[in-house]
């Protein structure tokens, strides 16, 4: 079996992850994998920095005057921390429009003081505390630059939705009449693809000279900096997405998904790196992401120590007690491959 994360309970194991891991450079060709590369995974909010692309392509970033810090949230999975909510509202606001735009549905915030906030206050929960509001936010900002139904933004048959699914198959290398469409947590498409190409899409990402349109390496150039600027609007505080680009300070970008996918592009050496966990639990998904980049040799002089909180998760009991562990059990092979469509 293809497991990736032992639980231990005690010195017992109690539990065991099965997973999936594909390793891909700039130009495609498979370096490492375990488990199975090509496994058909909706990639959840890993996709989030490709569908911020046509946020800046259309000309709605600049002429809505979008900061790097508000890309970054375009690209979020956050917290809803107060700085999270000023900024969607603050980019909803440039473009002329309110809370009320936003189709992204809410949820209790990661943030626990945001929300105990709300219920000494007696206010509900809305659309804005959404970890999805900053990418929402982006993608009406668009809709309105480009003179386009607001309302449907989030439909898969709107311009807005089609620009997307165009960039997607175009950064995987995946054709686009083969992407299998589904709806997401916060209401807008969701795209299946073979694991593989969603590595794929991130060393591009990491190594945007391998991609010949000049425009789009433009446009993810200026996003993954901002990511890499501003890593606490990708996540938040305590977050895996924001330590790790702090910890490799610039160097790799990374993004999680939901059903324990997780996806990152490394700027030095042009790899790119999907995992997802099969049983959609994120507990040992971090562990596995770090131990993937030590078999690889992705920042083992210095930034995985940073990271080390994440590397053997404690397990602990209801007073706090450690009582077991996460442990990572698998090797990489190192089999080399061509990706195909």
């Amino acid at each position: 079996m293809n497991v990736v994360a032992n639980v231990f309970r005690g010195e017992a194991v109690e539990s065991s992850h099965l997973g999936h891991v594909a390793v891909v450079d700039a130009n495609g060709t498979l370096l490492y994998w375990y488990g199975d590369p090509h496994r058909l995974t909706f990639a959840r909010s890993s996709m989030k920095p490709i569908q911020a692309i046509p946020v800046v392509e259309t000309g709605a970033a600049d002429h809505f005057g979008l900061e790097p810090a508000d890309l970054s949230l375009c690209c979020a999975s956050h917290s809803g921390e107060p700085r999270h909510r000023e900024r969607a509202l603050g980019m909803l606001a440039r473009c002329g429009q309110t809370e009320a735009a936003l189709q992204c549905g809410t949820h209790v915030p990661r943030d626990e003081e945001s929300y105990k906030q709300l219920l000494r206050e007696g206010r509900p929960l809305t659309p804005v505390y959404s970890n999805c509001s900053g990418k929402h936010a982006g993608m009406i900002a668009t809709a309105v630059h480009m003179g386009e139904d607001l309302d449907a933004y989030h439909h898969p048959e709107h311009p807005v939705q089609q620009r997307i699914l165009d960039a997607v198959s175009d950064l995987t290398s995946y054709p686009r009449e083969k992407i299998t469409l589904a709806t997401d947590g916060c209401g807008v498409p969701v795209h299946r693809l073979p694991l593989a190409h969603c590595a794929w899409a991130y060393a591009k990402l990491a190594k945007p000279d391998a991609i010949a349109n000049p425009l789009r390496r433009q446009a993810i150039r200026r996003i993954t900096e901002a990511m890499t600027a501003h890593p606490e609007m990708v996540g938040g505080s305590n977050r895996y997405c924001t330590d790790l680009m702090r910890a490799f300070r610039g160097r790799v970008i990374g993004k999680a998904g939901a059903e324990a996918v997780y996806c990152l592009g490394d700027r030095q050496t042009g790899l790119g790196v999907a995992v997802k966990i099969e049983d959609g639990g994120a507990r040992a998904l971090y562990a596995v992401v770090n131990e993937v980049l030590r078999q690889v040799g992705i920042g083992t002089d210095g930034p995985l120590e940073e990271l080390a909180a994440y590397t053997e998760p404690v397990v602990t009991n209801m007073s706090g007690t450690a009582v077991g562990r996460i442990e990572t059990r698998f090797a990489l092979n190192r089999d080399s491959a061509a990706l195909r469509a």
